[in-house]
């Protein structure tokens, strides 16, 4: 007989995720730390009502790959153009740091050759680490009035740069999990992807404004621009052994140009999201995490992975604005900048618990480091950042997820 419990479990996800993400706001942290927290109560650490199965998994697989198609119609071109090398070192550095530091830190606490896949797990520490998501900073530095200054222009095209580096680090290091692949034919399998995206972007962005044109804001828009992040995502894993959520931000990046469909299919994908796959995915990675088997090292190692994942996007991104001309003041606003991880890094996270490279044991230190770096990053902006002079206009938002 067929059970109906899972309409039930979606309530209860629904609910209380809502209940906390309000709660969280009411003390000034972003609803995703709520929502964080309500799949940690629900699940197995605390009261057990909430098991991870596979509706929930292919769920939560949606909403991972609507954040990414949201974060690829988000995506500022024009923005990127003005930062241009600046925002590109400022990334690459910025990316590099944090990978090579999570990597030795990982095989320092975690020293285990007989392991084939040892290194690739520690390369995937690195990778989680690579993450950033400003949409805490985009908010603060608006109220600050610094969001279209140099500083708020070079945050906002290094973390672009910055979301591609991780995903094509991701989708390296994803793809060699088999330890009979060839990395050639992984890196050449990437080469043919990224070759498909720029022909089947060419097509699809003419035929996008054609549509646009003739239909106007119709709901066909969204639904064929949806059905297109879909067909991508497929394409992406199944034919190229490359992460979905590539081929899903991808299908965001070729729209995200035509900005009457961009805003149509945005202003869908967000109540699609909101009203029930993003509160899933988050409430998923809660359910993961099993404290239960937080022992005294692990704890240690979460502590360490907390402070270097605060030191290397830091150290990382400052120097990079320091190399291009930024003064010290402002490179370290830049670093503090990069700091906050966000649901950003819960996705990378949870493509690597997918390919075997993320034990679940590891859940509670990158938890950990996803709400630290989200709530102390505004904090370390205001205590560290000049304010603007006196009467300047106030900032029109602009969010990147």
């Amino acid at each position: 007989m067929q059970s109906y419990e899972f309409l039930l479990i979606i309530a209860v996800i629904l609910l209380s995720t809502k209940v906390f993400g309000l709660l969280s706001e009411r003390v000034h942290m972003p609803q995703v730390v709520g929502a964080l927290i309500a799949g940690i109560i629900l699940g197995p650490s605390v009261l057990g009502l909430v098991e991870e199965t596979d509706f929930l998994l292919k769920t939560s697989e949606i909403g991972v790959i609507i954040l990414m198609f949201m974060a690829g119609l988000d995506t500022d071109i024009e923005e990127l153009k003005k930062t241009g090398l600046a925002s590109f070192v400022i990334a690459l550095i910025g990316v590099l740091v944090p990978l090579g530091a999570g990597t030795l830190l990982y095989l320092g606490f975690f020293p285990d050759p007989s392991d084939p896949l040892h290194l690739l797990k520690a390369v995937f520490v690195g990778v989680v680490l690579t993450a950033t998501s400003v949409s805490i900073t985009v908010e603060t530095l608006r109220e600050m009035g610094r969001l279209k200054g140099k500083v708020g222009t070079a945050i906002l095209g290094a973390a672009i740069i910055d979301d591609i580096m991780g995903i094509v680090v991701l989708t390296l290091v994803s793809a060699m999990t088999d330890p009979t692949v060839n990395p050639i034919s992984v890196l050449l399998r990437i080469v043919a992807f990224f070759v498909l995206v720029v022909v089947v972007g060419l097509i699809m962005y003419r035929l996008f404004r054609v549509m646009t044109k003739e239909w106007g804001n119709h709901r066909r828009i969204a639904i064929y621009g949806f059905a297109f992040c879909l067909i991508l995502s497929f394409v992406a894993e199944h034919y190229f052994g490359i992460a979905d959520i590539t081929g899903a931000y991808f299908a965001g990046l070729i729209l995200c140009n035509i900005m009457e469909a961009r805003e149509y299919i945005n202003k869908k994908m967000t109540v699609l999201g909101y009203m029930i796959f993003s509160p899933i995915f988050f409430a998923s990675i809660g359910i993961k995490t099993e404290l239960d088997g937080m022992t005294a090292s692990l704890l240690v190692f979460s502590v360490a992975l907390l402070v270097v994942a605060i030191l290397t996007k830091i150290v990382g991104c400052g120097l990079g604005a320091k190399i291009m001309g930024f003064t010290w003041s402002d490179s370290l606003s830049v670093g503090l900048g990069m700091v906050s991880r966000g649901e950003v890094a819960l996705i990378v996270a949870q493509k690597g618990a997918q390919s075997g490279l993320v034990d679940s044991s590891l859940f509670p230190p990158i938890v950990l480091v996803v709400i630290v770096t989200t709530l102390i990053t505004p904090i370390l902006l205001k205590l560290f950042m000049k304010q603007p002079a006196e009467g300047s206009a106030p900032e029109i938002r602009h969010e990147h997820i």
